[in-house]
């Protein structure tokens, strides 16, 4: 409760000071900070422990091992050989935002040894509690792609928009469809929906060198209007997202209101219940079926009440966090194609729309949100 770190081991990257305070470790810290940028440019765990390997970084066990003599993870025959688990791991520790988090785990009792993970209600964080090796932005933008990670095709590689793609309609994400011998200019993405259920939801096709296109001109329009005139554009960006959050807002606190009421009329329902039950008027067997279906709704309401209230809360409390994105416009030049690295490090999600051909023309947009503040209206239209 005081903030002390309660794990014995020292997480990677960090070294315990003659006082007992984390400290950075010079020879570890910066592979903590490659890990995290590999992930930022869309590398998966399996990935990134190759690209170590190759590189022969040592291990976190083989670095113990070497400090101390302990060889419980080290392996002499392979003192480079990094696994998926171990970058998982890394990637998921928060230490490394200079924060302490207690009460991650909990057993049942002293004499259990089942470990069960606490949510996040149950834990304590403490902030700035050590040097930080990680900003926020790398961290936020690094589990985003963890979230979004979809296994590799036979191909052995990751598609470029795997993960990020969504179905304007169902909200599900789109199947990026190729093979080995389908050319690039043929391969495609689909609705995961429609694939699975073709009357649930419609295809949302759109090929992939088409979607390059559309991207990348949103992109550039966003990157050179950030450019040009920033505070304009953040001005531009606070009112846009403010004007989402409104109605985002506006929409839950109806419902909220909405599902109150409820609750409140379901008191007076079960209390009219008892009372006919007590006069005679209701037998027990009805009263006690009648009584349970109720309050189970009201069960069910007074969830999702709690749950509403939580979104409204955090919809108040929300900030745009335009300067995240500019610093990420600042790393790079005008951007001329798409790189796994730049996407990643810009998008948050791509929604695409059902093409619409009404006009004798295919025309399809795309809705394009970026890491930080949303989106931005300037979604172009492919036409053919």
């Amino acid at each position: 409760m005081s903030g002390q770190r309660l794990g014995g081991i020292v997480p990677y990257g960090y070294i315990k000071d003659e006082t007992g305070q984390l400290v950075i470790d010079e020879e570890t810290a910066p592979i903590v900070k490659l890990i995290f940028q590999l992930c930022v440019e869309g590398n998966g765990t399996g990935k990134i422990a190759r690209i170590l390997k190759e590189r022969e970084i040592p291990t976190p066990g083989t670095i113990i091992f070497q400090r101390t003599g302990r060889a419980g993870r080290y392996h002499p025959d392979n003192p480079c050989l990094w696994r998926g688990e171990t970058i998982s791991g890394i990637l998921a520790q928060d230490a490394y935002l200079g924060q302490t988090t207690n009460f991650k785990y909990s057993k049942p009792s002293f004499k259990s040894k089942k470990i069960a993970r606490n949510p996040p209600e149950k834990r304590m964080l403490f902030e700035n509690t050590h040097p930080a090796i990680i900003d926020p932005d790398t961290w936020e933008i690094a589990q985003k792609n963890r979230e979004q990670r979809k296994r590799p095709m036979k191909q052995d590689e990751i598609g470029l928009f795997s993960g990020l793609v969504i179905c304007s309609d169902c909200g599900k994400r789109l199947y990026h469809s190729r093979g080995i011998s389908t050319a690039h200019e043929r391969e495609n993405y689909t609705c995961g929906t429609y694939r699975r259920f073709s009357n649930r939801c419609t295809a949302h096709y759109i090929r992939v060198v088409v979607l390059e296109e559309l991207v990348l001109q949103n992109l550039q329009r966003v990157v050179a209007y950030a450019r040009e005139d920033e505070d304009e554009f953040v001005r531009r960006v606070i009112e846009n997202k403010l004007a989402v959050q409104r109605t985002e807002q506006e929409q839950s606190k109806r419902k909220l209101e909405k599902q109150r009421r409820r609750i409140t009329e379901l008191d007076a329902i079960i209390q009219r219940l008892y009372e006919d039950n007590v006069t005679g008027k209701l037998t027990d067997e009805r009263f006690a079926k009648l009584s349970a279906a109720y309050e189970a709704e009201q069960a069910e309401l007074k969830q999702s009440v709690e749950s509403l209230s939580v979104i409204v809360e955090a919809s108040e409390a929300q900030a745009v966090n335009v300067r995240s994105f500019l610093k990420i416009v600042k790393k790079y030049t005008e951007p001329t194609s798409l790189t796994p690295q730049l996407l990643h490090e810009f998008v948050d999600k791509i929604v695409v729309h059902e093409a619409d051909k009404s006009s004798g023309h295919r025309i399809q947009r795309i809705d394009v949100h970026y890491n930080f503040i949303g989106e931005v209206d300037f979604s172009p239209e492919f036409r053919r």
